[in-house]
């Protein structure tokens, strides 16, 4: 028997706290292991959720961007209510009065909203454009609404009787020009006197102006 067997031969007792040591030791190593795993997987759940919270902060989210942009098309359908529609604007002159603050301020809105609006949508995720332009259609919204809502209560009182005489008389030769039931001939002489009746009184947006002239046309073509 060899020297080390020898040894052990006679001091077989020492295994057993010996393998104790070496057993709790490895459970201990074990039991590290298992913990730096779990560290890892937390580590990496952590991190996830800081990205994902910090890709919600640095982008709007699709839903987001369409609701501004719904809002935006909205407020843009009741300006072009009042542009296109002659006898409106003839009814509520104010909405195309620059001369008025709100109805200045408005415009400025308006077209501070389109011009940040961009072709692309998506370009909107981005966080600081959507911001900005989020904000310039909740001016224009407030604009538009004190404008509209101040337009309504004057109405024509701004202007003298006779100038709301002149103002009532071209409101109905609109209406003729507008007529599909007129002649072509009726409905170009009543544009005529119209634009006359308005001539210095009120700025005719150009949009309202094309739509009678395209309607008068259409009706020749016919």
């Amino acid at each position: 028997m060899g020297p080390v067997l020898e040894v052990l031969g006679n001091y077989w007792w020492v295994i057993f706290p010996v393998s104790g040591v070496l057993g709790g030791g490895l459970k201990k190593v074990a039991t590290y292991n298992e913990q730096r795993r779990r560290d890892k997987i937390e580590l990496a759940r952590i991190k996830a959720t800081a990205k994902t919270e910090q890709l919600r902060i640095t982008h709007a989210t699709q839903g987001q961007v369409a609701k501004v942009l719904a809002t935006h098309d909205e407020l843009n359908r009741r300006w072009f209510d009042y542009e296109i529609d002659l006898a409106t604007i003839i009814n509520y002159p104010m909405m195309v009065d620059m001369r008025e603050p709100l109805t200045l301020a408005f415009h400025r809105a308006k077209i501070h909203a389109d011009s940040l609006r961009p072709d692309d949508p998506m370009e909107l995720r981005d966080s600081m454009w959507f911001a900005e332009y989020r904000e310039s259609v909740s001016e224009y919204s407030v604009a538009f609404d004190a404008a509209e809502r101040e337009a309504r209560r004057r109405k024509q009182s701004g202007f003298s009787p006779i100038e709301r005489d002149a103002l009532d008389r071209a409101r109905k030769l609109v209406m003729v020009a507008v007529d599909e039931a007129a002649t072509h001939a009726e409905r170009q002489a009543a544009y005529r006197k119209a634009r006359a009746e308005l001539d210095g009184l009120i700025d005719v947006p150009q949009p309202a102006m094309e739509r009678i002239e395209r309607a008068i046309a259409g009706e020749l073509e016919r």
